[in-house]
């Protein structure tokens, strides 16, 4: 979350950010925050105040005492004085209440070079790598390619769990666990510390990471439990470090993590019914770096050449896209988007994002550094390295064969006991 300190100092910086990320409706919070804050901090000069007093007229009192004189009026304030703090002190802890509140769900500053746009549709692309494939066939989707091979993949998920739901079976599941552990060897060789995490999060702990009231919709929560199942291992991953006071020569700390991640609301494209793309359950490797703000712009960098070596080992044709204010997060400063070419629709389509949240999740989780200057708080990034389901589509779709084979990238089949071909 924003410092308060931000806010009663640059309050203009905030402005505009939220002009610029399209959030109109939360400049009315900006200004709501602003006088509560104000009205706090009167409050807060009160009480102590009257705190003062109250000091004061016990010592008047003590000395009027051993005076021998009459200290009934004194005693008489004395007395007045617990009721009128205790009024003060509830209006000041729901006033805290309230600024708490905003703080939480006001989104991060973005950077400079985060372009202007109101959504997706003008997110910069930045560059392309890789030649598109051509076929001299009638192309299948991947949800037909796997249906082809293994006919109750889809339909047998939706009748037990609902849609959205699928079932991996034989070659194409060993698929999928070739790509995760393809990814967490790279990640490995890169010297990331590997982390198996919970994959449920009580209400606290998701707060560090993000706002739970925004993605109400999107989290599963465990009825009659303070607990809710992970949407991304970046979550988990981001809660291990709250309340951690790193040294200067601990940073930066670089874990790798894999969760089967669960999404209730999927977004504005839909349940992909017969496919993998958008669904309620799929397995993630997940990189996340905690670091001094001074670091944390050239390790984003670092990040997205991480996945994008990834994609590139894969033999994807794909693009990164800088998402513009409209299309940013809440918690992020800037956001890269990996799009790869899926030919079937001969769009590129996201397959993960590397993004810098600056001290956002940080101050929230208070995750800070000590260094010779003091403490301070620390900058928070994630990327994905792997979202299987999403480069199992593209891998199904840009290595299928005339003869309705998928052919298995070389880096991938020694993950695969030497297969070369699904068929």
């Amino acid at each position: 979350m924003l410092e308060i300190k931000l806010i009663r100092e640059n309050p203009e910086i905030v402005k505009k950010d939220l002009q610029k990320r399209k959030e109109p409706e939360k400049l009315k919070w900006l200004e709501d925050l602003i006088k509560i804050d104000k009205e706090s901090l009167k409050l807060k000069k009160d009480i102590d105040n009257l705190r003062h007093s109250r000091n004061t007229i016990s010592q008047k009192i003590n000395q009027l005492k051993k005076q021998g004189k009459s200290a009934d009026s004194e005693i008489k304030q004395a007395k007045e004085i617990p009721t009128k703090l205790e009024s003060l002190e509830n209006k000041q802890k729901q006033l805290q209440e309230k600024i708490h509140y905003y703080l939480m769900r006001l989104p991060n500053i973005s950077h400079s070079s985060v372009p202007y746009g109101k959504d997706e549709n003008e997110n910069k692309i930045v560059r392309k790598w890789g030649k598109l494939p051509k076929f001299n066939f009638n192309l299948k989707s991947h949800g037909e390619i796997i249906e082809s091979l293994y006919p109750k993949s889809f339909k047998k998920g939706a009748e037990v769990s609902g849609r959205g739901f699928y079932y991996l079976i034989d070659k194409i599941a060993l698929l999928d666990r070739a790509l995760v552990n393809f990814a967490i060897d790279f990640m490995l060789k890169k010297k990331y510390e590997l982390m198996y995490h919970p994959y449920v999060l009580n209400k606290k702990a998701y707060e560090g990471a993000t706002d739970v009231n925004k993605f109400k919709d999107t989290l599963y929560k465990i009825e009659h439990e303070d607990l809710y199942l992970n949407a991304t291992a970046e979550h988990p991953l981001e809660a291990f470090f709250s309340n951690t006071t790193f040294k200067e020569k601990e940073l930066p700390k670089k874990v790798v993590g894999f969760a089967v991640s669960f999404r209730k609301e999927i977004g504005s494209h839909g349940i992909d019914e017969r496919g993998l793309h958008r669904v309620h359950q799929f397995n993630k490797v997940e990189q996340f770096i905690v670091c001094k703000p001074e670091d944390s712009w050239k390790i984003h960098e670092e990040l997205l050449k991480n996945a994008e070596e990834l994609i590139k080992k894969l033999k994807l044709p794909y693009r990164i896209v800088n998402a513009c204010t409209g299309d940013l997060p809440t918690t992020t400063a800037k956001m890269y988007d990996i799009e790869v070419y899926m030919p079937r629709e001969k769009k590129y389509k996201e397959v993960g994002s590397t993004s810098n949240c600056t001290s956002y999740q940080a101050v929230r989780s208070n995750i800070k550094y000590i260094s010779k200057k003091g403490k301070d708080y620390v900058h928070t990034l994630n990327s994905t390295a792997i979202a299987t389901s999403r480069v199992l589509r593209a891998i199904l779709e840009n290595y299928q064969t005339k003869e309705g084979y998928i052919k298995v990238p070389t880096v991938l089949q020694k993950y695969m006991h030497g297969l070369k071909v699904i068929k």
